[in-house]
């Protein structure tokens, strides 16, 4: 008898958020300068969590952080 193993690795983990706090801990940049390429349209949107609260994807982040190093050692 042949059973159906589910593999684990296949599963999409979860979409792990980051509220601002956390968006200049893993940046390194500072409040205004976050807002600054927000408008500049060279850093991730904002998602909105609720009427008052938005946050930032981490595979966003994680993707302009790539991006960004590799930019730095082109250029």
């Amino acid at each position: 008898m042949q059973t159906d193993v589910h593999d684990s690795t296949e599963a999409e983990p979860p979409t792990a958020f980051l509220r601002l706090p956390g968006v200049l801990r893993f940046t390194n940049l500072g409040r205004s300068t976050i807002y600054q390429l927000i408008a500049d349209d060279k850093f991730p949107k904002q998602v909105h969590l609720s009427a008052r609260a938005v946050a930032w994807r981490r595979s966003d982040l994680d993707n302009w952080s790539k991006t960004r190093a590799v930019s730095r050692r082109v250029g």
